[in-house]
Formats: C-alpha cells, structure tokens, sequence
C-alpha cells in the first residue's frame, strides 16, 4: 500500500474518485480534499523518485486539503448573519 501511494496517477484517481464523490454528496466537503490530492499527484509527478517519503508526502496532503476546504468554505458560503426561515411546513 505504502509503495502505491508513492505513484502519481493514484493520486490523480483518489482525485476523480473524491470529485465524484462530491457530485454525489454536493456540499464542498469533499471537494477541498480533492484539490489536495490533485496537488499531491501532480507534485509526485514532477518530484525525482523517492525524494518524497510517505509520511511527508501525507502531511503534504493533509494541510493542501485543510487549505483548499477553507479556501472553498470561505468563498462558497452564505451571506453573513443569513439564516433560513420557513413559513410554512412542507406537508401543509
């Protein structure tokens, strides 16, 4: 497992994976995640092989991901102080 990890386009398929995931389950949750793991494949991609070990690699992962979540929360939330009111129930 550790040694499929250090393979760029399974970086690159756990992206696709989790970007379908997201059009499943909309919300932007999983979107940030994809985004991190695009940036870990592509980084993978470019690094000379073996220079990157696995526990860094994902620590890479990990603060890419909580960035690109952030980033996606900060820019795809609701105006401030807005909050949802219904005036009446569905099943009336």
């Amino acid at each position: 497992m550790t040694a499929l990890l250090s393979v760029w386009w399974v970086w690159i398929a756990i992206a696709i994976g989790l970007a379908i995931v997201e059009i499943l389950a909309p919300g932007f949750m999983f979107l940030g995640f994809a985004l991190g793991a695009v940036v870990v494949g592509v980084l993978l991609a470019f690094a000379p092989a073996g220079s990157i070990t696995l526990p860094v690699l994902l620590l890479i992962y990990a603060t890419l991901s909580l960035i690109a979540w952030l980033v996606l929360r900060h820019f795809f939330k609701g105006p401030k102080g807005q909050v949802k009111h219904f005036d009446r129930d569905i099943n009336d």
